[in-house]
Parts: structure tokens; sequence; C-alpha cells
């Protein structure tokens, strides 16, 4: 029973990190975009936007505090998270609320992710083989947390559609996976504010071009150099109802982090 207990335990956590991480990277993603020196007064290519969001996101570090709210048909479930990230290969991610799960952790270098269970004392490396399928109970992939590879570099991407639609100024960008690139989805559909240049809404195709998730980029704010997007919405097409909402309470950028920071002894901290 205690055996079963922890692996219970060991699932959340999982789940809640790449929940988390998923947000972080796309939202990041956003971030970087928003933040182009490109004046958007200027002709861009779908490349162009690409290869800035990959650029940006190299090296950059942050400090984020945020609410994770999933809504099923089954249950409502809300965490409060405290993460640091650099890049798209470090980050570590410690639960803050509610009570019963502080202190869990979790911490990903590279392509290795640990996590910390407090009650017990114990740091347990996850598996690859549970880096692989759909995420368990959730509204995100795996395509989402690990990101192994570069998006500019695994899609065919163009502008589809530059001008007005709503009444608002967009560039459409629309990927299409190269034949030999590792990737869940047929086709992703993005959506980016020609102002701004930050990310408004993605739309994610299976194979069969059929539309399966929704993510909107909602509350636009002002922070340094940044145009963020404060929540991000996640809406699942054949689960009507039913949502995972992503708010940052607080961001911080480029702060002074080193690879070091992501180490097993602070995973164990709490910090």
């Amino acid at each position: 029973m205690e055996s079963r207990r922890r692996n219970i335990t060991s699932l959340k956590v999982l789940t809640a990190f790449r929940l988390m991480l998923a947000a972080a990277l796309l939202m990041l993603a956003g971030f970087q975009n928003a933040s182009a020196d490109t004046s958007p007064s200027e002709p861009l290519t779908a490349k162009q936007l690409l290869d800035h969001i990959d650029q940006l996101w190299r090296g950059n570090t942050s400090h984020t505090l945020m609410q994770m709210q999933v809504k099923t048909r089954r249950y409502q479930r809300t965490m409060e998270m405290e993460a640091w990230s650099m890049g798209d290969e470090h980050s570590l991610v410690v639960i803050q609320q509610p009570v019963k799960d502080k202190g869990i952790a979790t911490l990903k270098v590279e392509e290795n992710i640990w996590n910390y269970l407090p009650k017990i004392n114990r740091v347990t490396k996850v598996p690859v083989s549970m880096m692989s399928g759909s995420w368990m109970g959730s509204h995100f992939t795996n395509d989402d947390l690990v990101k192994e590879s570069k998006f500019a570099s695994d899609y065919d991407s163009e502008i589809t559609f530059e001008g007005k639609r709503d009444g608002r100024a967009l560039y459409e960008i629309t990927a299409i996976p190269k034949p030999d690139a590792a990737v869940v989805w047929g086709k992703v559909v993005m959506e980016i504010d020609q102002q701004t240049l930050a990310p408004i809404r993605t739309l994610y195709f299976n194979e069969q071009q059929s539309l399966i998730r929704s993510m909107l980029f909602e509350e636009l704010q002002q922070i340094g150099r940044y145009q963020v997007p404060m929540v991000m919405r996640l809406l699942p097409e054949d689960k009507p109802g039913e949502s995972t909402v992503i708010t940052y309470k607080s961001i911080e950028f480029d702060l002074p982090l080193e690879p070091r920071f992501f180490s097993l002894q602070n995973l164990k901290s709490g910090l």
C-alpha cells in the first residue's frame, strides 16, 4: 500500500511538472517573440519569426510564480508553483500549494528529470519510458514538455495570412512537419500580433487535419521590454468544458543563474 501511495504521488509530481514546464516553454517562446528587435513595420518571414524565437530562447533565464488550474469532467485541481529556468535545458519547479504537496520539486537538466518527495526525503530519476505518450489526465502532450528538437528545424513554416482579422492586424504562420521529424502534430497554426509580436492563439491539428486543441494567450502586460501574456488557456476540442489555465502571478527575466543552480542539492532544498 505504501509503495502504491508513493507511485501515485510521483505520478502527480510528474504531471504537475509537465503541465508547468509546457506552459513555461510555450509562454516564454511568446515572450521572446514579443521582444523582437525587428520593427513590426518591416516585412517578416515565417523563418525570421521562428528563428528569432529559437535564438532568443537560448541562454535566457527566468523566475516565475504561477497558478495552474485543471478542470475536467471528473475533478478540478489548483496548484501554486515557483519555477526557475535557463534556456530550454534547465528547469527547477517547486510546488508551494496545496499544503499536502508543498516542497515537492522537479528538476530538468537537458533530457534528464528528477523528482523530490519531501515526505519520504527521496529523489527519483524519471525513466525514459515515462517521457513518451500522452500525459496522464492532463491536457498537454509530451511534445510540449521535452522539446528535444527546435520547432524551426522540425517544421516547414510559412506565413499564410497577413492582415486584419476581427479588427486585429496579425501574422498567421502555418507549420507542417518535415517528413523525418519526430513530432505528434500534423499541422500547427500560430497567430501573432503584428504590433507587439506577442502570440494570440495556437491551433494544433492531427495528421488527419482535425483540430485537436487550441491555446489562447490572454491579458497582455508590459514587463520590462517584454509584452507578456499573463494567462495561457488550453482547450481540448474533444472535451467541451475542460481546460487547463496557467496564470502568471509574477515574472522576472535575465537573472544571474548558472547551470550549477540546477542541482540535486537545490532540488531537495525547496529554495
